[in-house]
């Protein structure tokens, strides 16, 4: 088991996927919430049995999970949203507690809703990566091609970024370009097993 973990959060579209590649690209090792979810709701995967019987086949092109249909219900009903964490959730939280009883040293977990689900309390130590909603909902407006109120829409369906940039140990801001932001939080990482190893030597 791991014995000091680093959360990794922040809110949509704030930039936190690409200093979680930076990090894995560096040998960092990241348990990684999202990807864990994309694996369950790939063809084949764990969860589309329980979707499909809660959504319909309305949600699915063939065998296949049609993503953006399935957002289109989630961000715009709340008990929607609810009935598909229900799903998805306690298969994440139990392929992320298998994966962290792998680990030995210091490990970074990436999970945009961190705080939201109380996975704060496994941290020794939290980032957030962050911009201002302005820049929120111009990003996510060019990567869905999604209206204002629809990007506003799935920005308040998570805890406001601001709370979780109040919250965190450190903030990384995202709104310089990606190699700022990525190295931004690899020295924050030296820093942090720099600080371990004196600790482990003291």
């Amino acid at each position: 088991m791991s014995e000091y973990v680093i959360g990794l959060t922040g809110g949509i579209a704030c930039g936190k996927s690409n200093i979680s590649s930076t990090l894995k690209s560096n040998g960092v090792p990241v348990i990684d919430a999202d990807e864990i979810s994309r694996s369950l709701t790939a063809a084949g995967g764990q969860a589309l049995p329980a979707i499909r019987k809660e959504f319909g086949d309305g949600v699915f092109n063939g065998e296949e999970l049609n993503r953006r249909a399935l957002s289109d219900i989630v961000f715009s009903d709340p008990e929607k949203r609810e009935a598909l964490n229900g799903i998805l959730h306690p298969m994440v939280l139990s392929e992320i507690r298998r994966q962290m009883a792998e680990q030995t040293g210091p490990v970074v977990m990436d999970v945009p809703l961190l705080y939201e689900v109380g996975m704060d309390s496994w941290c020794q130590e939290i980032w957030c990566a962050y911009v201002p909603q302005k820049e929120q909902v111009r990003r996510l407006r060019k990567r869905g091609q999604i209206s204002y109120r629809e990007a506003l829409r799935r920005i308040h369906s998570q805890m406001p970024v601001m709370e979780k940039r109040k919250r965190a140990d450190h903030v990384i801001r995202t709104d310089g370009t990606k190699e700022q932001s990525g190295c931004i939080a690899l020295d924050l990482w030296r820093a942090a097993v720099d600080r371990l190893t004196k600790e482990k030597e003291a």
